[in-house]
């Protein structure tokens, strides 16, 4: 390989490592904790995602979305319910609104709450102000570094971009000016016999050559969540540029008064499409042409899903896509993936468990690599300098 290119791969992967790596120590250290948040909230909070006593049949979905909009302060309405097709499951209702011009977390949320409903008896588990819970605060801290949707999502949006281009130029560094035994060796194992300098060393190496392909995967997942024209060109060139319209409800001539029934309507739907699957959500219409958006999961990928558009005025079903549909299009498949992608339950649980780990490396390059600096910033001792110097003088007054 080229001595000139390997130089200014090293110079690139160095600053980039620099001027990075705090962020991207932080990014990894909050994916960690939640590549299993689901099976975390279960367990430390099983009061309010769990009901105590199975009913024999669930509310109606209207009553359960007025229980909960009375437990909210202020009058504030619901924009969400969350479902689970485990019978033991309590209803999660969510009441949000967003200052996307806030710098900071807490100002990004104007209010968000979730309430948690027995769905057998309506009684209210828990109203949680998301704003203070821990899990929301740590997805907050990897997804905006807590600093708001303009400055926090740009910063570790061009941060995994540069992630990127680090684990492309590590993997330069990484292959051996020469081939031998002990370098095809030190490529794949941690010399542990060594000094602790050595350790560190190929612990930064080796470990990263084994985490590169699943922290590509999770850049890549990223990237596209934070450009928004980067996905939408992807999408749009996999699709062949099919323009599709967006789902709208038709406003009825007449005042409509029966916003109940067809809340029930859509939930019975979605009830029934829920069996044999794992979960769904339904997002409630905010304006007059908005529309009932459900998505139910077939399993824990999250890809795996039907997707239904209500009519709010009728309870019709404007459209209804499923991930088995074979004219889906190739960009919309791709980004369907992207969550599953990221989170490694795209391979199963084995590939969350590969993710956990590959997240713990990856919090552990820029600390590696700053010890590896520092020890080859150490200037060499001053006696050897002067020796030159005195070899020089003496050399001249010959």
């Amino acid at each position: 390989m080229n001595s000139r290119f390997r130089k200014i791969t090293y110079q690139i992967h160095l600053w980039l490592g620099l001027t990075s790596g705090l962020i991207v120590v932080i990014m990894a250290v909050t994916g960690c904790i939640l590549a299993f948040e689901k099976e975390l909230k279960h367990t430390f909070y099983p009061e309010k995602y769990f009901v105590k006593n199975i009913g024999k049949e669930k509310l109606q979905l209207s009553d359960l979305k007025l229980k909960a909009e009375q437990a909210l302060p202020d009058s504030l309405k619901v924009s969400r319910v969350e479902i689970s097709s485990d019978p033991s499951r309590s209803y999660a209702f969510r009441s949000l609104k967003m200052n996307n011009e806030a710098l900071t977390f807490w100002g990004s949320y104007i209010y968000y709450y979730r309430v948690y409903i027995d769905p057998y008896t309506g009684k209210v588990l828990e109203v949680e102000n998301a704003k203070t819970e821990f899990f929301e605060i740590v997805m907050d801290l990897h997804r905006r570094l807590l600093l708001g949707e303009k400055i926090g999502k740009t910063i570790t949006g061009y941060s995994t971009l540069i992630l990127a281009i680090m684990l492309f130029s590590g993997l330069v560094i990484w292959f051996p000016r020469k081939l031998n035994k002990n370098a095809i060796k030190g490529m794949f194992f941690i010399k542990t016999s060594a000094n602790w300098k050595r350790i560190n060393y190929d612990s930064h190496n080796v470990l990263g050559f084994y985490a590169v392909i699943p922290l590509l995967l999770i850049s890549y997942a990223a990237v596209i969540w934070n450009f928004e024209d980067i996905d939408k060109w992807i999408k749009n060139t996999l699709n062949g540029n099919v323009k599709t319209e967006k789902a709208k409800s038709t406003i009825p001539s007449e005042e409509f008064t029966d916003k109940k029934s067809i809340i029930n309507l859509v939930g019975n739907t979605v009830g029934k499409s829920l069996v044999n699957k794992e979960s769904a959500l339904i997002n409630f219409p905010k304006t007059e042409e908005g529309i009932y958006y459900a998505e139910v999961t077939y399993g824990n990928k999250q890809y795996q899903n039907e997707q239904f558009n209500f009519d709010q005025y009728s309870g019709k079903v404007l459209k209804h896509q499923s991930y088995k549909d074979k004219n889906i299009g190739n960009g919309t498949a791709l980004r369907e993936r992207n969550y599953d992608l990221h989170t490694g339950s795209l391979f199963g649980i084995i590939g969350r468990f590969i993710y956990l780990f590959a997240g713990m490396i990856a919090a552990s390059l820029p600390i590696t690599g700053f010890i590896i600096y520092l020890n080859r910033k150490k200037k060499k001792p001053k006696k050897k300098v002067h020796t030159k110097i005195h070899k020089k003088r003496y050399a001249l007054s010959k």
